[in-house]
């Protein structure tokens, strides 16, 4: 059912998934700036949609939220869908010639989202918004009114922070954990709960995507997987050790946020008009939400130990979350949200399959996954990425 790729295939997998990434635009990286795009009026600052994402990690930082990898979700998840919703408005009444301006609408909406969230940084949003209006423009948004598209985000904005405050995040409790074999055990932490209970856009149930049951603890397929983990903890190398920190995306700007980076970059780098900018982000973050409350539900079904639990000479380079480890949280959040990136640029698709093999093949390395954890994982992200990009935001 989940086959285990044999050392030497592993060791293929990752020196070609890093040849294949050696270019790529990595977390750490997604911000700086080339010499082309150092002109006078540069591309990012054409899209207000990609510098607003941007701008959360900077606030992440300051404000680190509790439960961050969700909280960093639902906020990207709530950001570009106004911002989305702010470009179709504001689109919908130039064909009505009110000619507004689509930047300043997806500003407009930025700011009432991000305000909501961040309510210390509202006068400094307020700032940053006014110096993107005086800031000197592309030629087609010289001629828009700015007035009507910040009247048109802002209602936008208002919108959607008023779903936000009905969407029952954080309020469902995962249960009590079984206790037995094979059974996760908690450690004197609150469960992360993620996403659970919250309400998603596209599934029409929380088990919709939910994955089938792991291998039997204690089954032939489970010592396989199991003795794998183990193997490559007695035996990491450098090279696993450092894909297995780098992906460790558990501080500001957390997995979500990473991930967002990646897309405003090559977004960017394709030249995407402000719709189609809003639109892959959307659609993209949407779909990363909805993988994490399939996964979640996948992980407080089962709540299957985690490979140091079942074998504690294991050792682990990162932290271990406390939740159940089937299936991989990352896997299924990176699974959706470069899936729809992929879909939107082809070109780049061979890049964004290798992110979200090496993402998944950092965890392994890291100890606190099984491979089945993370092909589950990856499977849930692109189902959900196939709801997102099937269904509409609108």
């Amino acid at each position: 059912m989940f086959p285990t790729l044999k050392a030497h295939s592993r060791s293929t997998l990752l020196l070609t998934l890093t040849a294949l990434l050696a270019c790529a635009d990595m977390p750490s990286q997604a911000t700086q700036e080339t010499d082309v795009q150092l002109s006078a009026v540069k591309f990012s600052n054409g899209l207000a949609s990609t510098r607003w994402n941007r701008r959360v990690a900077g606030l992440l930082a300051l404000y680190p939220p509790s439960n961050g990898q969700a909280a960093t979700s639902r906020i990207l998840t709530y950001l570009s869908i106004a911002q989305y919703r702010a470009v179709l408005a504001a689109d919908a009444s130039n064909e009505r010639r009110v000619s507004a301006s689509v930047s300043a609408a997806v500003g407009g909406a930025s700011v009432a989202v991000l305000s909501a969230f961040f309510p210390l940084e509202s006068t400094n949003l307020e700032a940053q918004y006014d110096a993107d209006l005086a800031a000197e423009q592309w030629p087609g948004e010289r001629l828009k009114d700015p007035v009507a598209g910040e009247a048109i985000g802002r209602a936008v904005g208002a919108a959607v922070n008023a779903s936000v405050a009905t969407d029952n995040y954080n309020v469902v409790s995962p249960g009590t954990p079984p206790v037995g074999p094979g059974y996760w055990v908690s450690s004197a932490s609150p469960i992360v709960r993620s996403l659970h209970g919250t309400r998603p856009f596209f599934l029409t149930s929380a088990s919709q995507l939910r994955s089938p049951p792991p291998p039997a603890f204690g089954s032939p397929e489970f010592v396989t997987a199991l003795a794998e983990v183990r193997a490559i903890s007695d035996t990491r190398t450098p090279q696993q050790l450092a894909l297995a920190n780098f992906w460790n995306t558990s501080v500001p700007p957390f997995t979500a946020g990473a991930l967002n980076l990646i897309a405003d970059s090559l977004i960017e780098a394709h030249q995407r008009s402000e719709r189609e900018a809003a639109r892959i982000l959307a659609y993209a973050n949407a779909a990363a939400f909805d993988a994490q409350i399939a996964c979640f539900d996948t992980k407080f079904t089962y709540w299957f130990i985690r490979p140091s639990q079942a074998d504690i000479a294991i050792t682990l380079p990162i932290g271990l979350p406390n939740h159940p480890s089937y299936p991989s949280a990352h896997s299924c959040i990176t699974g959706a949200l470069m899936t729809v990136v992929a879909e939107a640029l082809p070109s780049e698709r061979r890049k964004l399959n290798g992110i979200i093999e090496l993402a998944g093949l950092s965890r392994i390395y890291g100890g606190i996954h099984y491979q089945f954890d993370v092909e589950a994982g990856q499977e849930i992200g692109r189902a959900a990425a196939a709801l997102a990009l099937s269904g509409s935001l609108r």
